[in-house]
């Protein structure tokens, strides 16, 4: 038996060897790379934390399950029911309005959590604008009058609602575009209507884009961490950084770390069960303009209400509130030293931008090369980073590179007397590494989309011409992807514009970005300071807004315009 199972093995070896090549090769080391943090944070579970993990259980960890399971169903609820509501009045109705809300739905995504937590925080609390007008106003004094805490579960679970639920708007829309006319002629033809055919006919077939959207704001939920901290709430993000700095337990941080991640891998796994229960499929490529309700009166009114008010209090009112912050006070280190955090900030999101983009080419097209099941999961692996929080993702990498550190010194110091630093922990590599296993995903599936809409004989023809796999990708590929990479790169520039957990963790001392910059000076209860990097964080983040609008224009079948 023995015998017979280390033939198998070495025949596997052999074949693998026989088919390697440098793409392929390339394809699995990427995606090494990327599950190296979930290797790491998985192989602390089992080690001894000396009674921490004991105290952590009796004292923290249940307010830190309840608290996350609370805002996870809350913002889960609250984005499917804005986002759902919204894509389709501006699919399916005829308001006032429409044209322009279709792509302003979109503007939360601009502002990061961390970001509105703040503005409404200075324009909502006690001493704020609106309570102090309703005081003036009614001649109230302090325990007068009720008025919601915004330093709360549910504060925090409203305002991550407002930032999150175009993800739901932008996936839902795009399923609701795409559905057949014919389905709905049925429907029509059976008496439903309007709001009969949207739940019994056109939810059902975009199910499987609602789930998606979900899960994708129910992992960026888990990974959320400045708007939770500043608002007090702990969850496991705020545990995970609690117990590295202030109680200095690795091997703690590491085991909470996997509990988050367990909670990542059930929603995957749940998202997954989901779409494989039961599938909806359409009958035909017929594809027309879709026939629009057109509202009248109150109708009219409600649904444009309806798509104003997200619009309203997700993104102008917080950019207002921000704005005029900036105007009446802003940053005291505003000039060389702001600069200076604004030119950290740009140089890692550029510099993570293109290796990610690169990164992704290679494995969009080493699948292309070699598509076998094998590839496909190695292409998988590589990707699921977006699904991992940034601060497990921090946890994962600064382990084993603190060891490598402390290893590299030891062994020099005892050789020859000499400690160089911490260079791989002490540096900015640590979060270009963070941020390309975080934000690959982003990139990858606008280039593997891309990459699949080229046929494969034009990569016949080059071969046939002479050209190699690297000469085909180079003179072919490339720039029919042009515009596909340069939106991928846009998008993964963001993200790291905005990126807080990762940052915060790994961030070398004595470097801030624009991010680190705005949660310190909002930590220590300046808002109005904090509020010149939070709105050069929305500037920014407005550039993939611009891109999604524009892709969405002619996003139907057979549309016209």
């Amino acid at each position: 038996m023995f015998r017979s199972g280390y033939r198998g093995l070495f025949a596997f070896s052999s074949s693998f060897s026989r088919r390697a090549s440098p793409w392929s090769i390339a394809l699995i080391a990427v995606a090494f790379v990327v599950a190296l943090p979930v290797l790491v944070v998985f192989a602390h579970i089992a080690m001894p934390t000396d009674g921490v993990w004991q105290h952590l259980a009796s004292t923290v960890l249940g307010r830190y399950l309840n608290n996350t399971f609370w805002l996870v169903v809350t913002v889960g609820i609250g984005t499917l029911i804005i986002g759902t509501g919204t894509a389709w009045l501006v699919v399916m109705c005829r308001f006032p309005g429409k044209r322009l809300f279709e792509w302003a739905l979109l503007l939360p995504l601009a502002v990061p959590t961390y970001v509105i937590a703040y503005a409404y925080t200075d324009f909502l609390q006690f001493a704020g604008p609106l309570q102090s007008l309703l005081r003036e106003t009614f001649g109230w004094g302090y325990g007068d009058y009720y008025f919601p805490n915004i330093r709360s579960l549910g504060g925090a679970a409203t305002v991550i609602t407002l930032v999150l639920y175009p993800y739901v708007y932008l996936l839902a829309r795009a399923s609701f575009l795409e559905q057949s006319v014919c389905v709905l002629d049925v429907g029509r033809t059976l008496g439903r209507g309007p709001w009969k055919l949207f739940a019994s006919i056109a939810v059902p077939l975009a199910r499987p884009a609602l789930v998606g959207g979900v899960s994708l704001v129910l992992m960026e939920t888990l990974n959320e961490f400045g708007a939770v901290q500043f608002f007090g709430v702990d969850t496991f993000t705020t545990g995970i950084y609690r117990t590295w700095f202030g109680m200095g337990e690795q091997v703690a941080a590491a085991q909470l770390a996997a509990c988050l991640l367990t909670f990542v891998i059930v929603l995957v796994l749940l998202e997954r069960w989901s779409r494989g229960k039961r599938r909806y499929f359409h009958t035909t490529n017929r594809y027309q303009q879709l026939p629009e309700y057109v509202l009248h009166g109150w109708r009219a009114a409600a649904a444009t209400l309806a798509c104003l008010v997200p619009v309203l209090v997700g993104f102008l009112l917080p950019s207002g509130i921000l704005l005029n912050l900036a105007l009446q006070g802003g940053d005291s280190l505003w000039g060389s030293r702001f600069i200076g955090y604004a030119w950290n900030s740009l140089g890692l999101a550029t510099v993570a931008a293109l290796i990610a983009v690169g990164l992704a080419v290679v494995l969009s097209y080493g699948v292309r090369m070699h598509d076998t099941t094998f590839a496909r999961v190695a292409s998988r692996v590589a990707s699921m980073g977006y699904a991992i929080p940034g601060s497990v993702v921090a946890v994962g990498i600064l382990i084993p590179f603190a060891w490598l550190d402390n290893a590299l010194n030891t062994w020099l110091n005892n050789h020859y007397g000499y400690i160089v630093g911490l260079v791989f922990s002490g540096s900015a590599f640590i979060l270009l590494y963070a941020y390309v296993v975080r934000f690959l995903a982003v990139s990858f599936n606008a280039v593997e989309a891309s990459l699949g809409k080229v046929t494969p004989s034009m990569d016949a023809a080059s071969r046939t011409l002479g050209q190699t796999a690297g000469g085909t990708l180079r003179h072919i590929h490339t720039p029919m992807m042009r515009s596909s990479l340069l939106a991928a790169g846009i998008l993964v520039f963001v993200d790291v514009m905005k990126e807080l957990p990762a940052t915060i963790i790994l961030r070398p001392f004595n470097f801030d970005t624009l991010a680190v910059r705005a949660h310190n000076l909002a930590s220590d209860e300046r808002l109005a300071e904090a509020s010149t990097s939070s709105l050069a964080i929305v500037v920014v983040g407005i550039l993939p807004v611009i891109l999604l609008s524009m892709a969405m224009r002619r996003s139907r079948p057979g549309a016209n315009s």
